[in-house]
């Protein structure tokens, strides 16, 4: 009997020591549409910190990690080695199941709000975000870094330490980029509320990158009537190159 009733009380005071804090998020918008003249943008993030009577007093300071993912696809990169006076394509690596973008948006710095092996275990931060080869040799691990390297530096993969702002001790407000190449497609907005190393809470919303206007005619077309679409195309290309050859003909 006594060991029912403990588990009886573990059983309600679980769900009431979890929601000890909780957080709510709003984003400013839920679509991002593509035209004919997008050149990227950024979605505010706004959010607030909910305590209940079973909040505990924190020694370290509340921080926020807002995590921005995109759909996850497979990439390629490739190891290019110069043979005389070419470059050849020596080597590749693919690597699945990565999200297209990352934004990674906190209030501190990552490696003050909790230490790598929990940063890890929470999956906060591109490296987390991106696994390591478990076996894999040092080319493997070039290979990530290179990965890692060509998207941080195509916009695509992005860690801003003071990007999360508090703009009064429990509601924090965030930008999230969305580069101009960013793949159309669903993306995954997560806030992880933590204090002294240790994740508290954890709340997760979305929104929508798609094509409008031309674009998005000319994306369906492609898919719905693909030999239709190829015939035009092809006609566009030879009309092209009828046009340039008579502007550029010499007499």
């Amino acid at each position: 009997m006594m060991r029912w009733l403990l588990a009886g009380i573990l059983a309600v005071a679980a769900p009431v020591a979890a929601r000890a804090e909780t957080i709510i998020l709003s984003l400013s918008s839920h679509q991002v549409r593509i035209t004919q003249t997008y050149g990227g943008t950024d979605l505010v993030v706004f959010g607030a910190i909910l305590r209940d009577r079973a909040s505990v007093a924190r020694q370290g300071p509340l921080d926020i990690v807002i995590t921005a993912r995109g759909p996850a696809g497979v990439f390629s990169v490739r190891r290019k080695v110069q043979v005389g006076p070419v470059w050849v394509n020596l080597e590749q690596r693919k690597f699945g199941a990565l999200p297209a973008t990352i934004a990674v948006l906190a209030s501190r710095p990552l490696d003050e709000i909790a230490p790598a092996d929990l940063r890890e275990r929470y999956r906060i931060g591109i490296e987390a975000l991106v696994p390591r080869p478990g076996f894999g040799t040092s080319d493997d691990v070039q290979f990530r870094a290179a990965l890692l390297r060509l998207r941080q530096e195509n916009g695509l993969y992005a860690e801003e330490d003071r990007g999360v702002t508090f703009i009064a001790p429990d509601v924090f407000r965030a930008s999230i980029p969305v580069p101009a190449t960013a793949p159309v497609g669903n993306y995954e907005v997560t806030a992880a509320l933590l204090a002294d190393g240790v994740q508290l809470a954890q709340e997760t919303t979305s929104f929508e990158v798609r094509k409008t206007g031309f674009e998005s005619f000319v994306s369906q077309s492609s898919r719905d009537w693909p030999w239709l679409y190829g015939l035009v195309t092809s006609a566009i290309a030879v009309a092209m190159g009828l046009l340039a050859s008579v502007v550029f003909r010499r007499d």
